[in-house]
């Protein structure tokens, strides 16, 4: 009778176990890949938990108790009773239109000048380049506080005091928003223009349609810089604005946290609808702010 040998498989055909690699193809340990989650696990409830905490609260009813020992995140009975109660407090909706021009108007003016001036100062040849870039970096190096005064008094004499214009126009273009749009430009390989200036382009040709669509993920991240920065500025507002009919949203929602700052629910409630537009506006442009600066890259 003949046994018959098992003849061990070819190395090509044998199972291969999985392996974990870093971004430079690196093996990674267990031990170690067990510890950056357990960091990004930390860094998320860090983050994302105190809002967790408050859609919590906003969506508990009045005979829930929302600080009991250990503490419950999901509400034993959902309602969305709090937040009409917000609106019935307060007009949150008119407050909330209200932000939105405002953010609105200053994710435009920040796109466009923006665009302009970081192309302006990364592919134009002039006198004084140098000196215009080093502008924009002092410019990030004043604190706000220090400028409040001059431009309120600035909008006194223009007559646009008490007005949304008088709100949008002194962040209509940021500093900072130049300085990441004119990064995003250099980062551009300089043949593709030149190829095109060889064809015939002018500057609005080559700024509008090449070098313009090659960095979205810049302009997105412009656009979510701005909406963030005028959606949540308190200070400028309610220096400026005098009518409550042209309140915005935050300084609206800080009536509920000096009348109401013991309704808990209410308060809860009020930040829910201040946040929810960030993030459906992050949820939007999230494809292109992850992207940045890397588009400039040839393709093809």
């Amino acid at each position: 009778m003949k046994t018959r040998t098992t003849e061990p498989l070819p190395e090509a055909e044998r199972p291969r176990r999985r392996r974990i690699t870093d971004e430079h193809g690196r093996r990674v340990p267990l031990w170690e890949l067990v510890l950056r989650y357990l960091l990004l696990l930390a860094v998320l409830a860090l983050t994302v938990g105190p809002f967790v905490w408050q859609l919590s609260t906003s969506l508990k009813g009045p005979t829930e108790d929302i600080f009991s020992s250990p503490p419950r995140f999901l509400p034993g009975d959902p309602t969305l009773h709090n937040y009409q109660r917000v609106a019935d407090t307060i007009p949150v909706w008119d407050y909330a239109l209200n932000s939105l021009k405002v953010a609105g108007a200053n994710v435009v003016t920040n796109c466009v000048g923006s665009a302009l001036a970081g192309y302006a100062l990364a592919r134009l040849r002039y006198r004084g380049r140098r000196v215009a870039t080093l502008v924009f970096v002092l410019a990030m190096l004043v604190p706000v506080e220090g400028i409040i005064i001059a431009q309120f008094t600035t909008m006194r004499e223009l007559g646009l005091n008490n007005t949304l214009i008088g709100v949008v126009l002194p962040g209509c273009v940021g500093a900072m928003n130049v300085l990441l749009m004119r990064n995003a430009f250099l980062n551009l390989p300089y043949e593709i223009e030149e190829a095109a200036f060889v064809d015939g382009a002018n500057v609005w040709q080559r700024f509008l349609r090449i070098a313009l669509p090659s960095v979205k993920g810049t302009l997105a991240v412009v656009a979510i810089f701005a909406f963030m920065g005028a959606w949540d500025d308190f200070l400028w507002p309610l220096i400026v604005l005098s009518d409550p009919s042209k309140f915005t949203l935050t300084i609206g929602l800080n009536y509920l946290h000096g009348t109401f700052a013991n309704d808990e629910r209410l308060v809860a409630a009020g930040t829910v609808i201040a946040v929810a537009p960030l993030i459906a506006l992050f949820a939007c442009l999230q494809r292109y702010f992850f992207r940045g600066v890397g588009e400039g890259a040839v393709k093809g």
